[in-house]
């Protein structure tokens, strides 16, 4: 996860240790890296944790020992040397519990870039350069207490930022430990433990009941159901056979499988998950750039308000003391703090809740500008409807040529194509039993389908569009359903015969479109299919409109058509054909990519085609943007109300906030903001 350029967080202050939680660094799919990288992070809460409760202990006689707590309680236990020994335990405080504060001031000197340990440092060393003076003979009263005071809440306010930090983190670290650490390798005389990163591809692997899939492949052999919910959001167990794909992570059922290896682990669908996750959180968005400028306005601000106040009052006849006292509150006060960890925390928390749940985000602005979204273009196969297309009737239109004969010379050119049209025939044809014959000369009508000879005979299956552009005459009696697909069989240019598919309705499509509706958004469907297809499917699912026998490259034109008239633009499609309409929309959602993720047109990439998924997707949108809008007010909130009682305007009537109130302030504020962060969730 990545913090500010500008902001330091404590997480980024041993510069020269390596314990910044730079997750680019760990080796996906091997847990001992991020064993390491949860290791390193959590040496420096402990640090936090240890200098805290010394510090906790020596603030008690240092207490105890001050004139104005003395003066405060009715008790004078001044002794001989007790200003020496008040010294002492001071100086104790300032050095190793102020350590880490020096050392990022003393770093972002160097850097040149003044932050937030800028502030700290200047505000605890003023503080105690003048109370050093006061026990060596300048008059006035010391600030060790409050000194002591501040660097307590100020090493509570890290401790406590870093562990939420930590926990936002949380959520990657659960990801890299999806993957086991080692595989079960099938040798020929055995099976051998082997560590997941030696695997490569076509070795075999088992698993085992209860196990975790070490690589992503294909089954060898044996059947099972896996539980891929982490990985995909799909709640119920998936029944997988021999020559089904599976995905690294994924947990067994109760059946034994050996698994085909179809890429080494770092490639695996996992491994660029993972990879994904940890770019997004890293990868800026506008909030991001807007609580960086903030944050740097902030720094600005805290150092021209200290030494403007300080200057306000010692020029004013108050003592020194008392314009030190002020100058070091508002600085403290004026720690961009909260505001530094604002948007990292969001931004860390839902692009790991957004990868369990089947939602990978790729472009962080994309995923923030999905609460914009005024119309959302669904593509209709296997978005909307199952994508299963299952051959619903084969009819012959010439004499000689029977059912068989169609669908074996259509299969021919279908065994070449992934279209769920050639997977509906290919699958009708090993119902029938029937033997595919070869096709030679394969070539693809662009949108309208595809050609080949086959026996020494062109053969074509087309689309109801190619015929009308060639001007060749359905019979009469050609009948098909609203919810049909058909596609025509050709044997050199003559109409023989056609073929007729149907794809369900997804039972989700519905409530998703009327969720949608609920939220004021607009649903349209774009369809390479036909008229009345489009239309049922439109009809049946409420939907606001519909666009139908759109070839690919017609699909970027409806969508700069929409943002012509204004729309803000969301367009689901499979990533292949669509990706210059993905490319052109203003949020661009892949669908359906399974375990080939690398859909690059996309801002986001849903696992599953559900479209439910879509409408979480912007829900989810809404409230992350929410969320940071909210942690930026309550970062910068408070800042409007306690620098100027820090500074002293109400001071007249007797209010005047003390450096330790202003710390306390402060971790409250950063607190809340780290709180309010961890509250996001996915309504699924």
């Amino acid at each position: 996860m990545e913090h500010h350029q500008h902001q330091k967080t404590s997480a980024d202050i041993a510069k020269s240790e390596p314990t910044k939680m730079d997750h680019s660094k760990m080796s996906h799919g091997s847990n001992p890296a991020m064993g390491h990288q949860g290791h390193n992070h959590q040496a420096m809460i402990d640090d936090f944790k240890k200098r805290f409760y010394v510090v906790l202990v020596l603030t008690f006689p240092i207490m105890l020992l001050s004139e104005m707590i003395q003066h405060f309680i009715g008790v004078n236990w001044q002794f001989t040397g007790s200003s020496y020994i008040l010294f002492a335990l001071s100086s104790i405080v300032f050095f190793y519990g102020g350590w880490p504060f020096l050392k990022g001031w003393a770093d972002e000197v160097k850097a040149k870039n003044p932050g937030m340990m800028f502030l700290i440092g200047f505000a605890i060393t003023v503080a105690y350069g003048y109370s050093v003076a006061i026990v060596f003979g300048l008059s006035g009263m010391d600030f060790f207490w409050e000194l002591a005071t501040l660097i307590l809440i100020m090493l509570l306010g890290h401790w406590i930022e870093m562990k939420s930090i930590a926990g936002a983190s949380k959520e990657l670290e659960l990801l890299v430990q999806l993957m086991p650490s080692e595989a079960h390798m099938v040798m020929p005389d055995m099976v051998h433990d082997v560590k997941t990163d030696t695997i490569k591809e076509n070795d075999i692997i088992l698993v085992k009941p209860g196990e975790k899939v070490a690589a992503d492949g294909i089954i060898l052999d044996g059947e099972s159901y896996l539980n891929e919910s982490m990985l995909t959001g799909e709640s119920k167990p998936v029944q997988k056979v021999k020559g089904d794909k599976v995905i690294a992570g994924a947990i067994n059922g109760n059946g034994s499988i050996k698994v085909t290896v179809s890429h080494s682990a770092k490639d695996s669908y996992l491994s660029q998950v993972i990879k994904l996750v940890d770019e997004a959180q890293k990868s800026k968005s506008q909030t991001q750039l807007l609580a960086d400028k903030a944050a740097k306005w902030l720094t600005i601000i805290a150092l021209v308000s200290g030494i403007g106040t300080f200057l306000y009052w010692y020029l004013t006849g108050q003592t020194l003391a008392f314009a030190m006292e002020r100058m070091v509150t508002v600085i403290v006060i004026c720690c961009p703090h909260a505001l530094g960890l604002a948007v990292p925390l969001v931004v860390a928390k839902s692009t790991a809740l957004s990868a369990k749940n089947g939602l990978l985000i790729k472009n962080r602005t994309a995923f923030e500008n999905s609460r914009k979204i005024t119309t959302i273009v669904f593509d209709k196969t296997g978005t909307l409807t199952v994508g299963k297309f299952e051959v619903s009737k084969i009819v012959s239109l010439q004499k000689g040529i029977d059912e068989n004969e169609i669908i074996r010379l259509a299969s021919a050119l279908e065994l070449k194509s992934e279209h769920p049209i050639a997977t509906g025939i290919l699958q009708k044809v090993k119902e029938l039993s029937i033997k595919i014959p070869s096709a030679e000369k394969f070539n693809a009508i662009t949108g309208k389908g595809v050609e080949a000879i086959v026996e020494n005979k062109k053969v074509s299956v087309v689309s109801p569009g190619y015929l009308k552009e060639n001007k060749i005459a359905v019979p009469n009696d050609f009948k098909a359903d609203d919810t049909e697909t058909v596609v025509f069989l050709l044997v050199d240019d003559e109409l023989t015969g056609y073929i007729a598919l149907s794809d369900q309705i997804r039972p989700e499509s519905a409530e998703a479109i009327k969720t949608l509706k609920q939220n004021n958004i607009k649903s349209i469907l774009l369809t390479g299919d036909n008229g009345k297809v489009a239309a049922s499917v439109s009809k049946v699912l409420g939907m606001d409109s519909f666009m139908a026998e759109v070839l690919p490259h017609q699909k970027l034109e409806k969508i700069k058509d929409l943002q012509s008239k204004g729309e803000f633009v969301a367009m689901t499609g499979d990533g292949v054909n669509d990706a210059p309409a993905l490319a052109i929309a203003d949020v661009g959602i892949a669908v359906g990519s399974g375990s080939d993720i690398a859909a690059e047109t996309a801002g986001i990439v849903l696992v599953n085609s559900n479209p439910k998924d879509v409408v979480n997707l912007i829900l989810f949108g809404k409230a992350t943007y929410r969320k940071m809008i909210q942690n930026l007010m309550w970062a910068t909130g408070y800042n409007v109300v306690a620098l100027p009682l820090a500074a002293g305007v109400l001071y007249s009537q007797g209010i005047l906030l003390s450096p330790a109130a202003g710390a306390v302030l402060m971790t409250v504020s950063t607190v809340v903001v780290a709180i309010n962060a961890s509250l996001l969730k996915v309504k699924s």
